[in-house]
């Protein structure tokens, strides 16, 4: 007999059942996964955003706006990944988003990896080399995506973006990402930023290898993180790249849509 079933109670209560004490356990003893998925996908999302810039084939649609942008003030690219991911933060402000830790990881994690990958990975010369890197590149960034969004700690900055227009407007998720990514990849070409096959390869590939490795990384019996209203907002992500064809955190492709 459990202790939850022998435990006295107060007049007029009744004890919680045992399988919902159970089941509350759960998060807690998936905690140190769901951790190490969030902070080892964020690493490795930071690190496949450099193998794309070293492709030289082309970025995702925020990649090309943050590097056109570093291009323009002469700062590191990982450096205004993280600076434009803070501006998206502050955006969630009126739409009433709820950032998790993962929300705040992304931000200070991804462009920091990203600037320590670039420091160490030279250029890749000569399409034998470029398209094997690009090709690898999007499959880690999908598996990237996957760790860190099952994870359950909260979406990206630019995800959360996404799902806070969608509710406070009313548009479709599909809409939503498409206006919010031709307005980054148009503002990223007007600073410099690089458009290429590899865009349109990562806008192609990223939704299907996201929504494969969620399955493959997915934490049996972990919820949203406590506290937070995260859940409704993972399961709309979710649905979007699934529909739109991409993920955020991060990042989404032009039009077609993670990551979080």
């Amino acid at each position: 007999m459990s202790e939850e079933s022998i435990a006295p109670t107060a007049p007029g209560r009744t004890a919680p059942p045992a399988r919902a004490s159970a089941a509350a356990a759960v998060p807690s003893r998936r905690l140190p996964r769901r951790l190490a998925q969030l902070y080892a996908g964020l690493v490795l999302y930071g690190i496949s955003a450099a193998m794309m810039v070293r492709a030289g084939l082309g970025l995702d649609p925020w990649g090309v706006f943050h590097q056109g942008l570093a291009e323009r003030t002469g700062l590191t690219i990982g450096v205004v990944t993280t600076i434009a991911g803070v501006l998206v933060l502050l955006a969630w402000i009126p739409l009433r988003q709820r950032p998790g830790l993962g929300t705040v990881s992304n931000v200070l994690v991804i462009g920091f990896a990203m600037d320590a990958t670039l420091y160490f990975l030279p250029a890749a010369r000569g399409l034998a080399v470029q398209i094997p890197a690009l090709v690898a590149a999007v499959v880690l960034n999908g598996a990237a995506t996957g760790l860190y969004i099952a994870a359950r700690f909260g979406p990206g900055p630019r995800d959360g973006l996404m799902t806070g227009l969608h509710r406070v407007t009313g548009r479709s998720i599909r809409l939503v990402r498409t206006g919010i990514e031709v307005a980054v990849v148009a503002s990223g070409v007007l600073l410099g930023g690089t458009v290429g096959v590899g865009t349109i390869a990562y806008a192609l590939g990223i939704g299907p290898l996201a929504q494969a490795f969620l399955r493959i990384f997915a934490v049996p019996g972990a919820g949203p993180e406590a506290g937070s209203d995260e859940a409704p907002e993972s399961r709309v992500v979710a649905r979007g790249r699934a529909a739109a064809g991409a993920p955020d955190a991060e990042a989404g492709a032009g039009g077609a849509i993670l990551r979080q």
